[in-house]
């Protein structure tokens, strides 16, 4: 993607106000919100739950407007399901936002205590990492999710949602920002953005930003690293593999291929490559293939695969690394277990990778040598979500090598101060030819 010059942040304006200005608001009322007590900040989140709840019609009603528009531009299947915000995907959402109440408070946790020496005690405690900014697409839940993640750990956050989703964001937005005053909480700690150039804007607060998260593309989340001096959390494509080893047990295979593919097609932890070991596939690979095209899944297979399964579509290179987000799935014929390792850890996106295997030492030998956030053993790799691990929800998953990674909740979104109390204490006490020793000593 071709790098542009990024604006200086009084460029643009947000409503009567420039995103600077705006920014720096967020940032005092993330100040505010980082000194309330954990059940200050749960009183919060439930104040949100329940001005959603009566805006409920009103939300509904935005995002029925925005799935219209989106008809009328041809917006893409997957984005579209992604869009959709129908009641029960409502109620759900606010159900998220109570359990996230429910989860310990991150903050405050004293993770060293040590005495360098008598009276000279060091602590390490968890802190808010300060403000988020939060560009996704389509999706208007991820606004709950992230909002409430937000206030349990102490952040403001500055969102950002695609241009298809609008209405739906801003009918959230004020309903959760009038959930926060209700609980007199300063509702400046949650911002929403609404068009590209603020974007743009926002990648240059680096004074008064802490965090970007940007979800969608690769080329997306490498256009928003190479546009901004403010530290990134990717969350880029979710080319996510189901292999079938030779040991596998063809039922869960199955079973768990379905779900995987079948589910949710366009969420970014649904397979988009099954790879079948050749020893079974001329057994496995029909029964697998008439399983999933019965769901209406579209097969494109490399060579062995369309000689065992003849309405096979032929796959090319490009179907390798490429997310459908569709009910398509490529397949393809591996000779080993190192072959399927070989072909994930090149082609895919380090998202979430699973083996249905009842070879022990072949699982382990999988979990330890594929490079991805999450790799499993005869699951689907839709359980890779943070409301599934018990995070509450996620701002996302961040498919990186360094953490955090995976589903990214609450221990994600802090950081860490060093608390040093002395008596007086002096470095030249413990240094030159007299230095006294220290003691460090944990004390829990």
């Amino acid at each position: 993607m071709t790098a542009i010059q990024v604006p200086t942040p009084t460029s643009v304006e947000v409503g009567d106000a420039p995103l600077a200005t705006i920014a720096r608001n967020t940032r005092q009322a993330a100040q505010q919100l980082a000194t309330l007590s954990t059940a200050s900040k749960n009183q919060a989140i439930e104040a949100i739950a329940q001005a959603l709840e009566a805006n409920a019609e009103a939300i509904q009603a935005a995002n029925a407007a925005d799935c219209e528009a989106a008809l009328a531009d041809h917006l893409a299947k997957p984005l579209y399901g992604r869009l959709k915000l129908d009641a029960v995907k409502l109620k759900g959402a606010i159900a998220g936002v109570r359990d996230v109440a429910k989860l310990p408070d991150p903050v405050g946790t004293v993770q060293i205590h040590r005495a360098l020496d008598t009276g000279l005690e060091l602590q390490r405690v968890t802190c808010p990492l300060g403000v988020l900014g939060v560009i996704f697409e389509s999706r208007p839940d991820a606004v709950m999710q992230i909002s409430t993640l937000a206030v349990k750990s102490g952040n403001g956050v500055i969102l950002k949602g695609g241009k298809e989703a609008i209405r739906s964001c801003q009918a959230l937005v004020k309903a959760i920002r009038s959930g926060l005053s209700h609980a007199g909480v300063n509702p400046d700690a949650v911002q929403l953005l609404t068009t590209r150039e603020e974007t743009r804007a926002l990648l240059a607060l680096d004074k008064d930003v802490d965090l970007i998260i940007p979800r969608g593309s690769n080329d997306f989340v490498r256009y928003v690293q190479d546009n901004t001096r403010i530290p990134v959390l990717g969350h880029a494509d979710g080319i996510c593999h189901l292999y079938v080893d030779a040991a596998a047990d063809l039922a869960k295979a199955i079973a768990i291929a379905v779900d995987a593919k079948v589910g949710y097609p366009s969420a970014c932890n649904a397979i988009e490559t099954l790879l079948v070991h050749g020893e079974i596939a001329a057994t496995a690979l029909p029964k697998l293939a008439a399983a999933l095209t019965e769901k209406g899944v579209i097969l494109r297979g490399d060579q062995a695969t369309q000689q065992l399964v003849p309405d096979v579509l032929p796959a090319t290179e490009a179907d390798w690394s490429t997310e459908y987000s569709d009910l398509i799935l490529a397949v393809r014929v591996v000779d080993s277990l190192e072959a399927a390792i070989a072909h994930i850890n090149t082609y895919g996106s380090r998202h979430t990778d699973a083996i249905v295997t009842e070879d022990m030492d072949a699982a382990a030998r999988f979990r330890n040598q594929v490079n991805a956030a999450g790799v499993y053993h005869n699951c689907s790799t839709r359980f890779a979500d943070g409301f599934r691990y018990g995070f509450g929800a996620e701002v996302g998953i961040s498919t990186q090598s360094m953490p955090p990674r995976g589903p990214v909740g609450l221990e994600g979104l802090v950081t860490y101060k060093y608390h040093l109390v002395g008596q007086g204490h002096i470095v030249a006490t413990y240094a030159g030819d007299n230095a006294k020793p220290f003691a460090h000593k944990d004390l829990g």
